[in-house]
């Protein structure tokens, strides 16, 4: 088994928080009651669409049981890596891990995105 499956460049944010959730025994409604925010708000953090405050992380780390560095980085005192990712044929991980590299690049391009509709209401603002 890979050590590093749930490190930044196997797994996403996202992908820790639903495993460490899962782990905990804990549905995202149970977490998201638990933590003080909404189901979709949970939902946006593990299909890393948006990311929580630093209060939130503190707060989910406690919760589940995992480091913040584990959480984060996937570095640390976190969940064991699942069994099945064995199973996987070559074919099959060189698609998970395209589907992992898209998903960072659809992040990075929303980011992008958030700060262009930023600079284009101050300049109309201004204008």
């Amino acid at each position: 088994m890979d050590d590093n499956w749930y490190s930044d460049e196997a797994a996403t944010f996202g992908d820790r928080l639903a495993a460490a959730r899962d782990n905990a025994g804990l549905t995202q409604k149970d977490l998201a009651k638990r933590i003080g925010v909404k189901t979709k708000t949970l939902c946006a953090w593990e299909d890393d669409l948006t990311e929580p405050r630093a209060n939130r992380l503190q707060m989910i780390s406690g919760v589940l049981g995992v480091s913040l560095g584990w959480l984060l980085t996937g570095v640390g005192d976190g969940v064991t890596p699942p069994d099945d990712i064995q199973e996987l044929t070559p074919a099959a991980k060189d698609i998970l891990l395209e589907i992992r590299e898209l998903r960072g690049d659809m992040s990075d391009a929303s980011k992008r995105l958030a700060t262009l509709e930023k600079r284009l209401r101050r300049v109309l603002e201004a204008g």
